[in-house]
């Protein structure tokens, strides 16, 4: 990684931090490898640096069914399937290709996903 990409993926952990953080209940620790956010023990959200030199600065977030889909058919520059956990719904989101807004109405989504579940 470059310079210049180290302080954006800094500044891009510091957004996704500032929106879950503001999410009760939610915690952070680092699970393989990665910033993990987590809602009562279950992850609702990982900050994805390079992770094995995949080039993505991204968060990886869990999906309602068919929403993974939708959304990289409609913006495959944007939305990628995560290894690991893409076959589960999950959603990659690349940082630098989405607005505070947004990004903050998907983590929402997410941790409302996880929190509801028992």
């Amino acid at each position: 990684m470059t310079p210049e990409s180290a302080t954006s993926s800094e500044e891009h952990l510091r957004r996704v931090r500032r929106i879950c953080t503001a999410l009760p209940e939610t915690t952070e620790k680092l699970s393989h490898g990665e910033t993990t956010f987590f809602v009562r023990k279950r992850v609702y959200a990982m900050f994805a640096n390079n992770h094995h030199k995949d080039r993505h600065i991204a968060v990886w977030l869990p999906a309602a069914p068919g929403v993974q889909a939708m959304l990289i058919h409609t913006s495959p520059k944007t939305y990628f399937k995560p290894p690991y956990v893409g076959v589960s719904g999950w959603v990659g989101i690349e940082l630098d290709r989405i607005d505070d807004d947004e990004l903050t109405a998907h983590i929402h989504e997410a941790w409302q996903l996880i929190s509801r579940k028992k």
